[in-house]
């Protein structure tokens, strides 16, 4: 298989990374030079340089403690969304149904199916968001494979109702976005400017990654109501970031800047940092720049895994570091970051304990929450799967 490099953006050195890991023995991962710092146009943006440099530098080394049990008897687990008061909306990408699962004591609550959803392959129910105006108009996000393509469609969620019966219609607020058995993203979530952004896959149809007007293989970024945001990288389109292979998940940090976590093909999986209307590379290039040999314009991603190491789905920011969920790789990934470089070598938690891990999600209190991927055609299950974990972590 062809085996990509890209350019750096900012000249810094290339640093190989050996990867630590709690049970001992994890392969390397290695961390490379990032491109600078983006935040969306009109978007709170990046913090100044030493805006960074002045917050708490993470440690080398982490910690991770399961301290309990959220929920068990999940299939195929996906999207997860953090209610206000702390209680979590999971997404079932095979079942189409979306359940409540309390903070406190892991009721389960079914709220409904989402009407349309075709699961098949990697597609179905994938991706959940809660804006935060969630308080005041109660609408659900929802992003899912149809019969014709994959779609962002929202959903007023009424609690008082019965129980299976609390989820209004969908209304569609985006379509179009290509569909197929494999790589169709699925990610969504509110940034700090409160925006919408979704992560979305090339299908395997590897050329749409680099057409700009296609939706597929992009971050797209949107208005709640589905429409362009003025200061996009292109009028009157939502394409953000283009040259993606398939995006499941993303994330913020402490300023702001997006992250995403990327599946490679055959040579590595990266996590990058976001800069509207950058070109990552798919399927030119796959993984870092050597020797500033290819061609210009990708961008390199920060942090680079082979993928039976990683294979990423969800990441969430907490403690000053991304937190990577690895489905092949069975295990949670740790990148402490001092503004937008790791500051030591990836480190892996949990390896081969819980099995594939879909999402992970970060609390209100600096606790993650964790969920499994047992159920979703590639894993193996056992008694209990799929479930949702609690982490103590540092």
């Amino acid at each position: 298989m062809q085996r990509r490099s890209r350019t750096a953006v900012l000249a810094a050195a290339s640093l190989l990374l050996a990867a630590g890991c709690s049970a001992g023995g994890a392969p390397a991962a290695s961390g490379g030079s990032s491109a600078a710092a983006g935040g969306g146009p009109g978007a709170a943006g990046p913090a100044s340089p030493g805006a960074s440099a002045s917050a708490a530098v993470p440690p080398a080394k982490g910690s991770v403690r399961v301290t309990g049990v959220l929920a068990t008897g999940l299939k195929s687990p996906w999207g997860v969304a953090v209610l206000p008061g702390g209680d979590l909306l999971v997404g079932e990408r095979d079942t189409g149904k979306i359940v409540r699962v309390a903070a406190r004591g892991g009721k389960v609550t079914e709220l409904g199916s989402v009407p349309g959803v075709a699961p098949g392959g990697e597609g179905g129910l994938l991706g959940l968001a809660v804006p935060s105006t969630f308080g005041a108009d109660h609408q659900v996000y929802a992003y899912f494979t149809t019969a014709s393509d994959n779609r962002i469609a929202r959903m007023v969620y009424d609690e008082k109702r019965a129980p299976g019966n609390q989820l209004g219609a969908p209304n569609t607020i985006f379509k179009g976005i290509p569909e197929g058995r494999i790589h169709n993203g699925g990610r969504i979530a509110f940034g700090p400017d409160k925006m919408l952004y979704a992560g979305t896959g090339e299908t395997g149809d590897k050329q749409l990654a680099q057409d700009k007007k296609s939706p597929a293989g992009k971050i797209l970024r949107m208005t709640p109501d589905g429409e362009p945001v003025h200061g996009n990288p292109e009028a009157d389109s939502v394409v953000y970031t283009y040259g993606h292979r398939n995006v499941e998940g993303l994330a913020w940090d402490r300023d702001q800047r997006l992250w995403a976590s990327e599946f490679g093909q055959d040579t590595w999986d990266e996590l990058n940092l976001i800069e509207p209307g950058r070109n990552y590379g798919w399927p030119e290039v796959e993984g870092r720049s050597k020797g500033g040999s290819s061609p210009a314009g990708f961008v390199d991603p920060v942090v680079q895994w082979k993928p039976a190491d990683a294979s990423p789905s969800g990441i969430a920011y907490a403690k000053g570091s991304i937190w990577m969920a690895a489905l092949r790789g069975e295990r949670l990934w740790r990148i402490p970051l001092h503004g937008t470089k790791p500051v030591a070598a990836p480190q892996a938690f949990l390896t081969g304990e819980y099995g594939r891990l879909r999402t992970v999600v970060a609390a209100d209190d600096g606790a993650l929450w964790l969920v499994t991927s047992n159920t979703d055609g590639r894993g193996k299950p056992r008694k209990g799967d799929d479930r949702i974990l609690r982490l103590t972590v540092s």
